[in-house]
């Protein structure tokens, strides 16, 4: 039998871990994740020193049934609950996330190794989507009136129900916002959520979800079950109303084809190979620097940080001078404070991939003009900010993503050029154009094959703007989170049409042939009328 709190694992703190993170407070998160008391347990790792973290249960398929049928008990009440209680709630965990930030910031930097700025702006994120979902949802779940069949005697509205339970399977490189933003928009659907976070960094989803019970959640409403995707992923498709996954493109599609088989929706934010475009009249320095951030945040362990980059031949050789030396001159390390640039790679099989690509273009006749080398010296699993030129198809990572600091720069002749570039991946998740002229820089985004495209920013200002969508495009992935579509998803629409006095089938007294007659009149006077 699976229990909300598990028997109490055996947490074990690393050297240099900050003193927030007590093995008390590993053990209680721990606790939350839903196991039977005998599970089997995975040690984690922190990436800054490879030392042990924490050992964690390992859930079965039977539990993950045993967890949505929890769940659906728990949905029912949930969804009964006014919108306005769900709002003081997810405004209470607002306020407790941005109250107990540093603990979330230790936590995400033992768990992922990251930079402490780079984790804050995961909080910052929680922040802006808490206060939104929390004071917008009444927007768009209440009940609609849409325009009848026939004006004054249909009335016609739409309602919104939640879809059930839904599975959320998110990842390890933001384990706060991916842990959490979607499912606020879930739970304020009137949804329960069960959760498979990555296991790497699951003590950071467990806190989110421990802060949400804080709030006021009732039990139930929201659980969290870990496990490799090859062993309970199976269980949560089969149980889910809903599945709601961010990850690799090759695991989307077969969750694509799960969900395709069970007819139920599915949101997936995929891989991609961003790019950004910097036009002949772009401020160098400004965009130099902006690349830095489009690139490095998260060591590039960021599905929206660009890793290809084309420059205007005109001002291409002034620019990588400036990038490079922004480049050379970045932090590397590990610190629990913002003394840090960069942080580390998350797991032994990155720094593979990316030493692999690197090497592999190099071999190839790729040029290395920064980093390009691991930092042992540094930590088990750092890699030097790296940016690469004379990049050509035959290499590896000229196509395929590589999820790492690593930034190759091209130059083109003119625009269309670079577009065509830019848009010649199956990929489109986001994008990003530098130019002095904004009206330029808009139409130039507007033909990138991308679901966002920022203009003289890298990611944050398309991220940050949660009332517009955010999703990709092709291998990217399907459907969109932030606005309107990021809570609408989670909810089955339904129309109730009320028909009065008079409907579409002729009274007694008029035959089929005059009827016909007289609404054929109507149609042509509706249209005349400029009717919609």
């Amino acid at each position: 039998m699976v229990t909300d709190h598990a028997t109490r694992p055996t947490a074990v703190r690393g050297p240099g871990l900050p003193a927030s993170l007590t093995p008390a407070l590993l053990e209680r998160l721990a606790a939350r994740a839903s196991a039977a008391p005998d599970a089997a347990r995975v040690t984690t790792t922190s990436p800054y020193t490879g030392a042990p973290l924490a050992d964690l249960p390992v859930s079965t398929p039977e539990d993950v049934e045993v967890t949505f049928a929890r769940a659906r008990v728990a949905q029912k009440s949930w969804a009964a609950t006014p919108i306005a209680e769900r709002k003081r709630i997810l405004l209470r965990y607002h306020d407790l996330v941005l109250a107990r930030q540093d603990e979330a910031l230790d936590l995400m930097q033992a768990e992922n190794g990251k930079t402490r700025r780079d984790a804050f702006l995961e909080v910052v994120d929680i922040g802006i989507v808490s206060r939104y979902y929390a004071r917008n949802a009444a927007k768009y779940l209440g009940p609609k009136r849409r325009r009848g069949a026939i004006p004054l005697l249909t009335h016609t509205t739409e309602l919104r129900h939640p879809k059930g339970v839904v599975a959320v399977v998110s990842p390890w490189n933001y384990p706060l916002s991916m842990a959490a933003s979607d499912t606020i928009a879930a739970l304020m659907a009137g949804n329960a959520v069960v959760q498979k976070p990555d296991t790497q960094t699951a003590l950071t989803a467990l806190w989110s979800m421990d802060l949400m019970y804080e709030a006021g959640l009732p039990a139930g409403v929201w659980q969290m079950v870990l496990g490799r995707g090859s062993s309970i992923g199976g269980a949560l498709m089969d149980n889910a109303d809903y599945m709601m996954f961010t990850g690799s493109t090759a695991t989307g599609r077969q969750i694509a084809s799960d969900a395709g088989r069970r007819l139920i929706g599915a949101s997936l934010e995929l891989g991609g190979k961003n790019a950004m475009i910097v036009l002949d009249d772009a401020d160098i320095e400004k965009a130099a620097e902006g690349a830095v951030n489009a690139c490095f945040p998260s060591a590039g362990q960021l599905c929206v940080s660009i890793e290809r980059l084309y420059v205007a031949e005109s001002i291409r050789d002034r620019f990588v001078a400036a990038f490079v030396a922004r480049t050379k001159k970045l932090k590397i390390g590990a610190a629990y404070d913002y003394s840090m640039d960069v942080g580390s790679l998350t797991t032994p099989s990155q720094l593979k991939t990316v030493t692999e690509h690197v090497d592999d273009a190099v071999s190839k006749g790729a040029t290395v003009l920064a980093g390009g080398r691991t930092r042992p010296d540094l930590g088990p699993l750092f890699y030097e900010p790296t940016i690469l030129t004379d990049v050509t198809p035959d290499m590896t990572l000229h196509d395929h993503e590589t999820f790492g600091p690593v930034v190759s720069v091209y130059g083109y002749r003119d625009v269309d050029e670079a577009v065509a570039r830019a848009n010649s991946t199956p990929y489109g998740l986001n994008a990003s154009v530098w130019s002095r002229n904004g009206a330029r820089a808009r139409a130039v985004a507007a033909r990138v094959h991308a679901g966002t495209v920022n203009v003289n920013e890298a990611f944050a200002a398309a991220w940050g703007s949660v009332d517009a969508p955010m999703g990709g495009m092709g291998d990217s992935g399907l459907g969109r989170r932030h606005g309107a579509d990021g809570i609408l998803k989670y909810t089955e629409p339904q129309t109730v049409a009320h028909q009065r006095l008079q409907g579409f089938y002729p009274p007694a007294r008029i035959s089929p042939e005059t009827w016909a007659g007289l609404l054929t009149g109507a149609l042509k006077v509706m249209k005349a009328a400029g009717m919609r």
